[in-house]
């Protein structure tokens, strides 16, 4: 029976080949999708532990445990229960970690003592020496001796010897050979150490020396076995401290492995009390695995959302497909029924099917998902992929887990329809015959106008809360990206998508009944053939609307996400690079009334440029305050340094001098408060500067022509914030005065500007004035340098001529450093990549369900061409009834999910302001729909149109009348 069985079913997917190899396709899809958000996720993590093992974590290296015992009063430690808990410590902890580990140190101690020379005459008794007697395990591998020699593991004559750290000796006075007397607790008879040695570490940055070298200035270090055996045994000298240090490599750690390693950590105070009182865990890495569990978990729960909608369409393409092989298939399978043949068994039959396809698609599922992964870590747009450092992916048996659950629910889409299919008989199937145009289920049920509600419900709740972050400004701590935010417009553009299919038969009939008769033969045909059979182009059409209006969506997210994000930060700097250097100052000094007073040298913008009036630049020296009536008014006298150098230096395209500072605002001899001044020479700043033209009503040059065109107001020419200017009434041709240095600066309105760069209407109100003039009316202060560079070039040379020409940098920022740690983040390189590839996946399956829906289509309606061809249609006629059916159903799916695309990304897409950026959003957000990724999926639908002609026109050049008519009907 089982053998017949196999037969049967080998035989049966033979004949039913190309439905096999495409279900097959879409479980591997179906898996390799899956397993690459873990195996990215994993990657991620790894890269994010790579960076912080290089930080330090609470002055320990990343990846620490430190562990302490220390004697509480006069207790004292068993001596089996701490040889218990050093084996413990040095044998087991390594094993239940799991990891290796850079360094361990242990540092075992005796209550400290001041000690007495033996010898009064060699070394001086007048210096008060406080020291501790340790032992260091290993200390030979890590140290180089620098005089005398290391100790020995027994002591003559009751002498024990030791060694002492090289500074040890400089800071206690005293030499090698020098033995002295060491007051143990309890009244016992003092031990005598001899220095045999003194020593210098091999690696100062080795984490062995987890402690740093100022504990051991005062340490006298012993041999473990006298430690243990004459001190802690023979002489019953009660240990006092003990510490265990361990620095493990946490560089290939998984995201299966934080939960473990977390509760082990936790067990491990329990364990260690337990073993010896007052022992415990004073320091470790749990708190850095919480972090990377919680940044774990919200990377995957991100992209996982993200890429639910896509793998959905995965599932859907093979339920499809198995409907398709099962319609073929349902007149063998009435046959079966009725031969004898128990509905368990066929069920079984395609159960069994599943599995050997499951089962081959966990083979080569991970290969593809492996692949998949290291394309995420490369994405850095939509479809934008780029050749930088690849993460590390590998394969994990937690991983698997994903790719099993990926399996089962596949098999099980697969396999549920083919239930009904079981159950039915030839009488069955002639009664589901006659029933072809009963209506869908989700349409008897209103489900797709249910789902349009709920999907209208969530742009709801999005609306309000984006509406409650501007009316409150709270912020919350949700991640910048919302992954319901992909999830709705997902629901929204599936709901919208059976809604339409709701009427599109009536479309159809409404056509056809208004120009039936006057409609060419092919189109009447068409139209007469799509309205009595609708029902059967519902699963390609929704799965085209799908794949294009997610495709749009996603398109336009990664693009508004990228473009926003650059623009935010290109705003917020201004241009390419900022240079601050330092400015030699003279402070010249007047004796007034008591006040606040200081002064130094600047080290660049707004603290430097206040240092005159508010005292102390940013890298100024320390106001002075000789006595509490007495203060100082502070003149600083700045020497600039040369200008021209910057203009010339090599990957510089054009420089520019930029002040930026605040003053006191007065309108009308009414003091407005505080606003930003920045001041420029208008024609330096239009090369340098970064602006997006349509922030401004007119062109920016425009703007900055008119600080330099009105010769008779000397220069006074200012452009006020737009905000202000609307606030207090101002228009071009008013006055107004600005407190600088403590002078009053007047200033002539000649425009209103909403936005300009680097500066925060909602902040505080900007002024944008001549520098040239500001310099004429107050004390020389110190700007800003801001560099255009050319494409390409890179800072470090620019540098390295300054500093050959003796000027000092106290400060640099660059752009284009931003922009690159904001593209390398773990985050947004897996959502651009995530889109990308699950867009990519889409497309393949929908191509590949394009095709075979056509082809099998048109194969069981090799009778009805037979018959229109014989009944006087040419083939021409018929080529264009074909390709009307295209057009009405692909085409007409491949408009709408563009349309549909395009809707749900301005209705969803300006929620992807995060409440904390909405009180920030300069420059504004916008909704960016980019020319590239429509010609992309333009090219990708172009491609997939003209298989589908060419597949119908090979069919239709095949076709034989004699051979399509006869009598009976077609299997």
């Amino acid at each position: 029976m089982g053998r017949t069985l196999f037969r049967f079913l080998f035989r049966k997917m033979w004949n039913t080949r190309w439905m096999t190899g495409t279900t097959l396709v879409g479980l591997i899809f179906a898996v390799a999708f899956t397993l690459s958000i873990p195996m990215y996720a994993d990657g991620a993590l790894k890269r994010v532990v790579a960076k912080s093992l290089q930080e330090k974590n609470d002055g320990f290296p990343a990846g620490s445990i430190l562990m302490r015992y220390q004697a509480v009063g006069s207790q004292k430690a068993d001596l089996d229960s701490l040889a218990t808990v050093r084996n413990y410590i040095q044998n087991e902890i390594p094993k239940q970690i799991g990891f290796p580990y850079f360094a361990y140190t242990e540092m075992l101690s005796i209550r400290g003592a001041q000690i007495s020379p033996v010898d009064p005459n060699k070394v001086d008794p007048s210096k008060r020496r406080q020291m501790n007697m340790i032992t260091m395990g290993d200390l030979e591998s890590h140290v180089d001796i620098t005089n005398g020699r290391m100790y020995s593991d027994a002591g003559a004559d009751g002498i024990i010897e030791a060694v002492v750290y090289e500074e040890a000796m400089y800071r206690n006075d005293f030499t090698v050979g020098d033995e002295f007397k060491y007051p143990v607790q309890g009244g016992a008879k003092p031990l005598t150490v001899k220095v045999v040695g003194s020593f210098k570490p091999k690696q100062e940055g080795d984490p062995y020396w987890y402690q740093g070298f100022n504990p051991l200035v005062n340490a006298l270090i012993v041999n473990d076995k006298v430690f243990t055996e004459q001190l802690l045994k023979q002489k019953k000298i009660p240990l006092t401290i003990a510490n265990w240090y361990y620095a493990f490599d946490l560089r290939e750690i998984r995201t299966s492995q934080l939960t473990p390693l977390s509760n082990t950590l936790s067990r491990l105070d329990i364990d260690l009390y337990q073993m010896l009182k007052n022992t415990k865990v004073d320091f470790s890495f749990s708190p850095m695995l919480d972090e990377f569990k919680r940044q774990s978990v919200q990377l995957q729960m991100l992209l996982f959302t993200l890429a639910a909608p896509m793998i959905a369409m995965v599932f859907y393409f093979i339920v499809m497909n198995s409907r398709q092989s099962l319609e073929r298939q349902k007149s063998d399978i009435a046959v079966l029924r009725s031969r004898g043949a128990s509905t368990r068994q066929i069920i079984w039959i395609f159960l069994l099917e599943g599995f050997i396809l499951g089962g081959v698609s966990l083979v080569i599922g991970p290969l593809v998902g492996w692949f998949m992964a290291k394309s995420i870590g490369s994405s850095s747009g939509f479809l934008t992929f780029v050749d930088r450092k690849a993460i590390p992916v590998d394969v994990s048996a937690g991983t698997f887990v994903y790719a099993l659950a990926a399996v089962l629910i596949a098999i099980l889409a697969a396999v549920i329809p083919a239930i009904r299919y079981a159950r039915s008989t030839i009488v069955g199937l002639k009664q589901q015959m006659a029933r072809l145009d009963r209506k869908p289920l989700w349409q008897r049920w209103f489900l797709d106008v249910a789902l349009l509600c709920v999907a209208g419900y969530g742009w709801y709740l999005f609306y309000e809360r984006q509406m409650l972050s501007f009316a409150t400004g709270l912020s919350n701590d949700q991640l910048q990206l919302d992954p319901l935010l992909f999830f709705v417009p997902a629901l929204t553009i599936f709901a919208i998508g059976l809604c339409f299919l709701r009427i599109f038969p009536w479309i159809l009939r409404l056509v056809n009944r208004l120009g039936g008769k006057f409609l060419p033969v092919p189109l009447y045909l068409t139209l007469t053939q799509l309205s009595r059979s609708s029902k059967a182009y519902f699963p390609l059409m929704l799965l085209l609307i799908l794949t294009l209006g997610l495709g749009v969506y996603d398109s336009s997210a990664a693009r508004t996400i990228d473009l926003n994000s650059t623009e935010r930060t290109l705003y917020k700097y201004g241009t390419d690079v900022i240079v601050q250097t330092v400015w030699e100052g003279v402070s010249d000094a007047l004796p007034q009334d008591p006040g606040n007073a200081g002064g130094g040298q600047n080290g660049g913008n707004e603290s430097g440029q206040d240092g005159g009036q508010n005292g102390g630049g940013q890298n100024g020296g320390a106001p002075g305050f000789p006595g509490p009536d007495v203060s100082f008014d502070t003149n600083i006298r700045y020497v600039e340094p040369p200008f021209e150098i910057f203009r010339h230096l090599p990957g510089v395209e054009a420089a520019a001098r930029v002040l930026r500072t605040k003053g006191n605002v007065v309108v009308s001899g009414r003091s407005v408060g505080m606003g930003a001044v920045m001041g420029i020479d208008n024609v330096d700043f239009a090369k340098v500067a970064w602006f997006r033209n349509d922030l401004f009503p007119y062109s920016p040059r425009q703007y900055l022509n008119l600080l330099g065109a009105y010769d008779e107001l000397n220069g006074a020419a200012a452009l006020v914030s737009a905000d202000f200017a609307e606030k207090y009434r101002l228009k071009p041709g008013d006055l107004f005065t600005i407190s600088l240095q403590q002078q009053a600066v007047e200033f002539v309105v000649v425009g209103t500007v909403p936005y300009w760069p680097t500066e925060y209407p909602q902040q505080m109100p900007f002024f944008i004035v001549n520098l040239d003039y500001i310099y004429d009316q107050v004390p020389l202060m110190p700007y800003e340098v801001w560099l255009k560079m050319k494409d390409g070039a890179m800072l470090t040379p620019a540098v390295q001529e300054l500093q050959e020409h003796d000027i000092t940098i106290s400060a640099i920022e660059n752009v284009k450093n931003e922009l690159l740690t904001q593209r390398k983040h773990p985050a947004r390189g897996g959502v651009f990549g995530i889109l990308s590839l699950g867009f990519l996946v889409s497309v393949a399956i929908s191509f590949i369900g394009y095709l075979l829906y056509w082809f099998f289509n048109l194969s069981s309606r090799v009778v009805q061409f037979g018959v229109l061809r014989a009944m006087g249609l040419s083939r021409k006629q018929l080529t264009g009834m074909l390709l009307l059916e295209q057009v009405f159903t692909a085409g007409l799916s491949i408009v709408l999910g563009f349309a549909i695309g395009r809707l749900a990304s301005y209705l969803y897409l300006p929620f992807l302001q995060t409440t904390e950026d909405s009180q920030m959003q300069v420059p504004p957000f916008r909704v960016v729909f980019d020319f590239k990724d429509s010609l992309q999926i333009g090219i990708v639908v172009m491609i997939m149109l003209i298989a589908g002609a060419t597949l119908l026109l090979m069919h239709i050049r095949r076709l034989r009348v004699h051979q399509a008519v006869k009598l009976g009907e077609e299997r």
